[in-house]
């Protein structure tokens, strides 16, 4: 009898046999532009964009599905008049800047819902100071921050009095027409061809670009910088560590295989309009078989070959969600990782506030254990052991616990508000053992949960801590198993001294007042809003990256610090790093360390 390992690389193979796959594919439709999908929104963006035009042969912003033509205005009635111009305008406003946290069709959820009966009921006055202020929230003070301009701000307080356009579908037909396979399997390489150590490899988000850079952790020195999606929200390896999956907000996934002389893009799809979350089967005997990716539109994941990325099947996330049971037209796709546990993937669907457990063994007979958790899921990441997920359901100030190994519901833990982990950070606590933190968009708290049920049982699914960081605006927590530190970032808060600077805690005193490190007073750049974001390790442990994340006509660097003085080790600055944001390196990334 066949293990499930053959069976699944034979159908792989015959997959691939009967597919005439090569370097050309059709382009994509021309009716169906892509969709920009840079979002705004704290809370669901890893970054932010900080300004609207880019340097010429820089980057070219790929056209809005919301402006192609035959989008007409759509008038509602109360609301101030806007013509063609403007209206298309806005639209493309809207979608790079507003819709990942507000929905394409506005109906809220990590920010409020902007639909005509109530931005109508707030007027032009109250929607103009609000854009133009924001919210220590972690709504972006888009006017005071030269995002918009004082016109646009005005443009968008009545857009966002008309009903929304309603959005194109993308099927397994455009997936295919989007799809193109630039390297063969078969002729890729064999053995690992370039010297670069590839454990402290980094891949960064050169998100205004629609690029990446990959950076040597070694000698700080960029390798190659790779085109992409717009927007890269997140970097993922496969179980093997040899190929790299980025998604852009745009949905573009681009397959980058590091083993070859210059690592390059070997393959990629575009799987909707809109999407944040790519990641690679990791069970054994499933190895780099398959990836998965989740659109925000259409709300919808796909399961792709993990060599080619050919679409295999896509299933839709529209349903009911989990509290009112209302049918929700967008509950968008969210984060998804790959089960150590089990052949699965575990996807967070944000509007429903539903957790599916994906069974990968026979996708022709694909099985979903659907586990009501609370509404507006979005990131999250495992415990120490690997066996619990825990997510944040942001808008409900919860992080839901999944185990993994049993399928099913461990706890729904209230936090404060707003929890953005990103991964989260695992480290031993002195008094209650292990433990898991998140830090916050709406306070500036840090929740820290107890995860050891074993030996630890009277803390374990409890907010064992609350600890007071700098303020809210929180987009990443990080510490590292080596690390004494633990990292939080405030790039969204609108006061400066705090977006430019990150807190560190003792881990050994933690209690204790924490540390502020100047990060964006180090990295010693001009003007600009200079956002400090996400702080990331190297493989050793003993080194964490920050971005400092400018405008697109400013100067921009990464600035690495010394785990254990806290001071400065170096400043990485490149003309080619143009708003660098999220920072993920190869190791940690491929075996879950956080």
């Amino acid at each position: 009898m066949q293990s499930a390992s053959a069976t699944q690389t034979d159908r792989a193979q015959q997959r691939r046999r009967q597919s005439p796959i090569g370097p050309f594919r059709l382009p994509y439709p021309t009716l169906t532009l892509a969709l920009v999908a840079a979002l705004s929104n704290p809370a669901l963006a890893e970054t932010k964009s900080d300004l609207v035009n880019s340097p010429p042969g820089k980057y070219e912003s790929a056209p809005t599905a919301m402006t192609g033509e035959g989008l007409r205005i759509v008038r509602s009635p109360g609301a101030p008049d806007l013509t063609e111009e403007e209206f298309q305008k806005a639209t493309r406003i809207y979608f790079e800047r507003c819709a990942g946290c507000h929905g394409v069709l506005r109906k809220g959820a990590t920010g409020k819902p902007l639909t005509p009966d109530i931005t109508q009921a707030k007027g032009s006055d109250y929607l103009e100071a609000f854009i133009n202020y924001g919210s220590p929230a972690g709504m972006p003070n888009w006017g005071t921050s030269g995002d918009f301009t004082a016109d646009e701000v005005k443009l968008m307080a009545k857009f966002l009095q008309h009903e929304p356009p309603q959005p194109p579908e993308w099927g397994m037909a455009e997936m295919k027409n989007s799809w193109k396979v630039l390297v063969k399997p078969e002729d890729r390489p064999s053995k690992q061809l370039n010297k670069l150590n590839l454990k402290n490899l980094f891949s960064v988000t050169l998100r205004d670009a629609g690029q990446i850079a990959l950076i040597d952790g070694d000698s700080k020195k960029i390798v190659t910088i790779i085109k992409t999606g717009y927007a890269v929200h997140i970097s993922r390896l496969s179980s093997s560590g040899r190929y790299l999956f980025v998604i852009g907000r745009d949905a573009k996934v681009n397959m980058i295989d590091l083993w070859m002389e210059t690592p390059d893009t070997v393959a990629e799809i575009k799987v909707g309009l809109e999407a944040r979350s790519v990641e690679t089967s990791k069970y054994k005997g499933f190895e780099d078989t398959y990836a998965i990716a989740g659109a925000y539109w259409p709300p919808q994941y796909v399961i792709m070959d993990g060599e080619t990325m050919e679409p295999l099947k896509i299933v839709s996330t529209r349903g009911m969600t989990v509290d009112t049971q209302e049918y929700h037209p967008e509950p968008r796709v969210a984060a998804i990782v790959a089960s150590h546990e089990k052949p699965e993937f575990i996807v967070n669907v944000k509007e429903t506030g539903k957790i599916l457990l994906v069974n990968y063994e026979d996708i022709n007979a694909l099985k979903v254990t659907t586990i009501d958790a609370a509404r507006f899921l979005h990131d999250g990441g495992w415990d120490n052991t690997h066996r619990y997920f825990l997510t944040a359901a942001n808008q409900s100030n919860k992080v839901a616990v999944i185990d993994s190994k049993d399928g099913a519901l461990e706890a729904l833990i209230d936090v404060g508000a707003i929890p953005h982990p990103g991964r989260g950070a695992n480290f031993t606590d002195a008094k209650y053992g292990p433990v898991w933190a998140t830090s916050h968009l709406g306070d500036g708290s840090i929740a820290v949960i107890g995860t050891d049920p074993d030996k630890h049982g009277d803390y374990a699914w409890k907010q064992v801590r609350s600890l007071n960081a700098q303020g809210g605006g929180s987009l990443f927590i990080k510490t590292h198993p080596k690390s004494r530190h633990l990292y939080v970032d405030t790039p969204l808060n609108p006061d400066v001294n705090i977006s430019q600077s990150v807190a560190v805690f003792d881990l050994n005193d933690i209690e204790a007042k924490y540390k502020v490190l100047p990060i964006a007073q180090w990295a010693e750049l001009g003007d600009g809003p200079k956002r400090v974001v996400q702080p990331e390790f190297n493989e050793a442990g003993d080194e964490v990256w920050f971005s400092v994340w400018n405008g697109k006509e400013q100067e921009s660097a990464i600035v690495v610090v010394d785990d254990k003085t806290l001071a400065l080790k170096t400043v990485i600055k490149d003309s080619r790093l143009v708003t660098p944001t999220g920072k993920f390196n190869v190791y940690n990334t491929q075996h879950d360390i956080y």
